[in-house]
């Protein structure tokens, strides 16, 4: 099975993640299949992820662990929120 999950980098006390698509049975900084972003606890403004290449993953079955899941359901509502809603200001356009 195929996971996507954070492969932990840095050093000791000032830990950051990659996170990766990897088979479920290579060891939890081994070998990777993709690395489609990065997560570092202590500067949040840091954090990028492809979202696109997690829902090519996810459409072929990879799995994201809990804290995946957690940090692309609030880097999809950081995105949503930077480039907005489309609204309509209700002055129409003509």
């Amino acid at each position: 099975m195929v996971k996507i999950r954070l492969l932990r980098m840095g050093k000791k006390h000032s830990p950051f993640y990659r996170i990766v698509v990897a088979d479920s049975h290579s060891k939890r900084d081994g070998k990777y299949i993709e690395e489609i972003g990065i997560y570092n606890p202590l500067r949040k403004e840091e954090t990028r992820l492809s979202l696109e290449r997690a829902s090519y993953w996810i459409e072929r079955g990879a799995k994201p662990t809990e804290t995946v899941a957690r940090l692309m359901k609030s880097w999809e509502r950081r995105t949503y929120e930077s480039e907005g809603p489309d609204r309509d200001d209700g002055k129409g356009a003509g």
